[in-house]
């Protein structure tokens, strides 16, 4: 028997749908409009209905008409109203008047009612805050009478001293348990055992969420002024997804959501149980990485910070391969498809990334992509920190030049040195008088460098190297949306991957497919999406932190 059902369908698309708000919603916010949304607290009370185990707990910590403001274009009232239209309940006089400051939904079990036969039912249980017990537990009573009227039967049990209504019997589809608890909650579920295993959870307080030590570890990375938060129980949410964790560093995680002034910072943190650290952490750095000064402003995407040597030993690194690993149960496997780019790097050029460049980067680095042009379909630039391994490394990129058939030039441009790898071509014009074909040589770069302060900077071609020589007060750290992207990332930092959303859009969906779905579905979000900035902070033991910043268009 399927209990999906569509009233609670409709209750959880609405829980969903007030975070997205949250996301999407807040393209209306210009600089010019200050922030004066508060949480009373940035830890859910509904945790302790919800089971130590649970895959997914999401939680909105702000009453949603404290977003009104927000909505300029009512969008937020369409949708409390399209909601609840099957239902026949009035958001504004049925819900509002007692609604608080707390809407959580959490899926509970991967199969409620452990039935084989009809394949996993998972347990879905949302909790809405009340502040006005007697109102709210009268709403619960006006709900089922409703059902009543529409056809339904009802149900009413007495459960560790709670009331409980339920549809009885049950149909096959539109399933619905409800129950005020205590003065603080109103709770629904999709299955009778679902609603009685929440009230278990607080009779018994190691069975809930707040006795797991991984959960306690996560709440108290939620930033002050947290409007939204999600803990996710990875082996349980991986499992339910028809996969297995592998490489398992990372067993859980917590992510929020806080609004700025010019955008919302998405804040992640990854939590294990191992207790381990990297043995090669990354360096924390202060300040704005300084080869970012040679990265043009017209760049689309930009990764900056310091130490390649150790990439692959870093926590950041593990966390990509228990990820990858997961998904296509091989990184191999996920390599060959996400890093498809580099790939194609490395095979025309014939290097191994990690061995003849990273090995040698052991201070600052910025990387860059800038925009296609038909004269330069694929512009990049490579600025790291002059050491001592640099000259080394630069050696061997001659070498492999020279094994490849390419030649080393050294040149002046606007009375500045470079060095060039160039390609000697044969081309063949119009045949002479006596019909005999004339040829000419023409030499094609395939990239430059060039020393400036203590900086090595390589580029793609010539064009590329000129712009930065005859533009140093034109750089990515002058454009002040950087500026207001990277203040907005805490510091200290491992540094930050900055995407032009305007000018990489096209080359992100190339890459990533999918996300052409993912602009329809958030349309009114990527419309004003100006750029992100995405940063990790640092490991403790036992911890990954970072964030993405989301910078929107007034």
């Amino acid at each position: 028997m399927n209990r999906q059902n569509s009233f609670f369908g409709f209750l959880i698309a609405g829980a969903i749908a007030l975070l997205a708000i949250i996301i999407a919603g807040f393209y209306w916010l210009s600089p010019k409009s200050p922030v004066n949304i508060t949480t009373a607290t940035s830890q859910p009370g509904a945790s302790i209905f919800v089971s130590k185990f649970a895959p997914v707990t999401v939680s909105l910590l702000v009453n949603p008409e404290r977003l009104q403001a927000l909505d300029k274009e009512g969008e937020l009232s369409k949708l409390k109203t399209n909601l609840l239209t099957k239902s026949n309940i009035n958001y504004q006089e049925d819900i509002q008047p007692w609604l608080g400051n707390e809407i959580t939904l959490a899926v509970t079990s991967l199969d409620s009612d452990r039935d084989p036969e009809n394949g996993q039912q998972p347990g879905y249980l949302l909790a809405l805050a009340t502040t006005k017990p007697e109102k709210s537990r009268e709403f619960v009573e006006l709900l089922f009478s409703k059902r009543v009227l529409a056809g339904a039967n009802l149900g009413t049990e007495e459960y560790e001293g709670v009331k409980l209504l339920y549809d009885n019997p049950p149909p096959k589809q539109d399933f619905l348990a409800g129950a005020a608890v205590g003065d603080k909650f109103v709770l629904f579920a999709n299955d009778l055992k679902v609603l009685k295993d929440a009230i278990n959870n607080v009779q018994a307080p190691d069975l809930n969420l707040n006795s797991s030590v991984q959960y306690q570890k996560a709440t108290q990375q939620l930033p002050k002024g947290t409007l939204a938060s999600a803990f996710l129980n990875l082996p349980t949410l991986v499992k339910w997804q028809g996969l297995e964790l592998q490489e398992p560093t990372y067993d859980s995680e917590v992510i929020s959501l806080v609004l700025k002034s010019q955008g919302l910072v998405a804040e992640t943190s990854f939590l294990s149980s191992l207790e381990t650290t990297s043995s090669s952490p990354t360096p924390l750095l202060s300040q704005p990485v300084g080869a970012l000064q040679y990265i043009p402003q017209s760049a689309g995407l930009a990764i900056a910070g310091a130490n390649l040597s150790n990439l692959g030993d870093t926590d950041l690194a593990k966390l990509w391969k228990q990820a990858t690993a997961t998904i296509y149960s091989s990184g191999k496997s996920a390599n060959s498809q996400i890093a498809k780019p580099l790939s194609e790097l490395q095979n025309r050029w014939g290097i191994n990334l990690p061995e003849d460049i990273f090995s040698w980067v052991k201070g600052e680095y910025a990387i860059a992509l800038l925009p296609q042009t038909e004269q330069n379909p694929e512009s990049w630039v490579f600025v790291v920190e002059k050491t001592p391994d640099v000259v080394e490394g630069i050696s061997r990129l001659d070498a492999i030049a020279s094994s490849k058939g390419l030649n080393t030039n050294s040149l002046n441009l606007n009375n500045q040195k470079i060095s060039a790898w160039t390609e000697l071509i044969a081309a063949s014009k119009k045949p002479d008088d006596k019909n005999r074909p004339v040829y000419t040589v023409e030499t094609k770069v395939q990239g430059v460098h060039t020393t400036l302060g203590n900086y090595e900077i390589f580029a793609s071609d010539l064009e590329t190297i000129a712009e930065i020589l005859t533009a140093k007060d034109n750089s990515l750290v002058k454009n002040r949306n950087f500026q207001d992207s990277i203040a907005a990332i805490p510091q200290p930092n491992q540094g930050y991957v900055y995407l032009d959303w305007t000018k990489s859009k096209n080359l992100v969906e190339r890459q990533l497919p999918i996300l052409k779905l993912v602009e329809v579905l958030g349309k009114p979000f990527f419309e004003k999406l100006r750029s992100l900035t995405v940063s990790s902070y640092g490991s403790d033991t036992g911890l990954l932190k970072g964030g993405v910043f989301f910078k929107l268009q007034p």
